[in-house]
């Protein structure tokens, strides 16, 4: 198999329900296992999300956890901006994606045609999550 590199997102205790709405958006088989699921049902964060796994129809994976805030010597959940899902290629279905992805969220760059020939665009969904698009020229 080689190897891969997945994006995972941690989350602030909605890990579940974003991941449910990507499902939505991408389509595919979603695995999600909890705290309890793992062995310690007696946790305090028993039913948040110790590891879930979206399986795109595409072909793509997202991974995603919650916050584990009881953890000692855990620094704070602070959503950051330095990390974005970076979505390319030529598919058509990407458009739909990018509509569907910024319903809730905000649009910080309009999909539409660059100076390098590409359709481009970004946005912040929803769960504050940054996604970059590109759209292969080859495909208009």
């Amino acid at each position: 198999m080689g190897s891969q590199v997945n994006p995972c997102i941690m989350f602030n205790g909605n890990a579940r329900q974003a991941l449910e709405f990507y499902r939505e958006v991408f389509g595919g088989e979603l695995e999600v296992g909890t705290v309890a699921d793992f062995g310690s049902p007696g946790s305090p964060n028993a039913d948040k999300v110790m590891h879930a796994r979206l399986d795109t129809a595409a072909g793509h994976t997202l991974m995603a956890w919650d916050h584990p805030d009881d953890r000692p010597g855990h620094p704070p959940y602070q959503p950051g901006n330095n990390v974005a899902v970076f979505i390319g290629g030529d598919d058509g279905e990407l458009r739909d994606y990018f509509e569907k992805l910024s319903v809730g969220g905000t649009v910080t760059l309009p999909l539409e045609k660059q100076v390098w020939g590409d359709e481009a665009g970004s946005l912040v969904d929803q769960f504050g999550i940054s996604w970059m698009f590109n759209l292969s020229a080859q495909q208009h």
